[in-house]
């Protein structure tokens, strides 16, 4: 995607924070009803946050990562589910854009954009989760399209998406293909409870032998893996990896007030080295992430191959800052941080989640590592250097 956005778009980092300032008071009540109000996601759409990386001949606003990035940290400082809402949105919209038809494209993408559908990445089994070339989801022929049978699993606004992008196999090659959400044979078990993203509707799917047409395979079997999903993925990291930046910032910001302003015992509690040391850790937490993900914004937007890995990288450290630093304002606010409606306790949970998804944590130091590695020329797998003679 372009690294300008026309001369005429809007600010989509200002447009974000308007948006999620509006919705500020009502999150922790979608966090506790475990549902984001089709209301919302309609009024998301209007705003331009559905297809806001789209160019605008497919609908969206022609956004570059900056300022994508930069919407979904003020989004994701609020709502996380809301900026899943975004993120998967333009997970299938990336894949899509690059990996579909035309036909496709001019089919699926300005109803993303608008938010007249609602999509969802079905990917995860219960088998396959952070090895996606474990999916067991068959796809077979069957004339003139192509029957879809198998279970996905925790699909992010799953319970009310209108189409899914489906990772299965056909014929023991990976297969990518749009199942409409109301075709016969598609049953959505909603997921409740679960530790965070309570609101994005997360539910599993069973697909029995869903029939859908030729037209709806995005690039041919054997691409769905390493083109149609990877790109899904990449596009994914990247905005959680901005979402938790936002969550960082934001619970910071939230513990540095309070510590400022609580007075226990008759002392002011940032009179405390403990407390003091705790935000000095979380402001650098917070920093550093957000500057690996501007390093991963920059390469994206000049088309560098190194922008894959480095959002990897960046994804992988503002999830683990975005758990630190809610980790250390729960403890500073201590009860109020623990309450039913609070915003960091409520970052607290989403931030954990969001080690896992994309890639957890300890996939992702594989593949940090394994890029660091190939500059050096190891490749997995490989014959063993010759040991080194050291000095006789």
């Amino acid at each position: 995607m372009s690294g300008t956005a026309p001369a005429d778009a809007p600010d989509l980092a200002a447009l974000g924070a308007r948006f999620a300032d509006s919705v500020r008071e009502d999150a922790a009540d979608w966090d506790a009803r475990g549902a984001l109000p089709a209301e919302v996601r309609h009024a998301a759409a209007r705003a331009g946050l559905l297809g806001a990386d789209l160019p605008v001949s497919h609908g969206g606003l022609g956004a570059t990562p900056a300022q994508l990035g930069e919407a979904c940290a003020r989004i994701g400082g609020v709502c996380s589910a809301l900026r899943g809402l975004v993120t998967v949105q333009s997970m299938v919209g990336a894949a899509l854009l690059r990996w579909g038809t035309a036909a496709q494209r001019e089919r699926w993408l300005p109803a993303l954009a608008s938010g007249e559908l609602i999509a969802g990445f079905a990917a995860t089994e219960a088998g396959a989760g952070s090895d996606l070339a474990a999916v067991t989801t068959a796809v077979e022929e069957d004339g003139d399209g192509y029957t879809v049978t198998g279970e996905k699993r925790w699909i992010t606004f799953g319970e009310v998406a209108d189409v899914f992008l489906v990772l299965g196999s056909a014929g023991g090659r990976p297969a990518a293909l749009l199942v409409e959400g109301d075709r016969p044979g598609v049953r959505r078990e909603p997921v409740r409870g679960q530790l965070g993203m309570r609101a994005a509707q997360l539910a599993h799917v069973t697909f029995d032998r869903v029939r859908v047409e030729r037209d709806n395979a995005v690039a041919p079997p054997g691409f769905g893996l390493s083109h149609v999903a990877a790109t899904a993925l990449d596009h994914g990291r990247f905005t959680v990896a901005w979402g938790c930046v936002g969550m960082a910032e934001a619970c910071l910001d939230a513990a540095a007030a309070h510590a400022a302003r609580r007075v226990q015992g008759g002392t002011v509690l940032a009179e405390h080295q403990l407390v003091r040391a705790l935000l000095g850790r979380a402001a650098v937490d917070s920093r550093a992430a957000r500057e690996l993900c501007r390093r991963a914004t920059r390469l994206r937007a000049a088309g560098d191959p190194d922008g894959i890995a480095e959002t990897v990288a960046a994804k992988y450290a503002a999830a683990r800052a975005a758990t630190a630093v809610a980790d250390s304002a729960v403890q500073i606010l201590g009860a109020a941080g623990c309450a039913p409606d609070s915003p960091v306790g409520r970052c607290y949970r989403d931030a954990k989640v969001m080690e896992i998804i994309e890639g957890s944590a300890q996939v992702s130091e594989l593949h940090i590592a394994d890029h660091l590695l190939r500059a050096h020329g190891y490749r997995p797998g490989a014959r063993r250097p010759e040991r080194e003679e050291g000095p006789r």
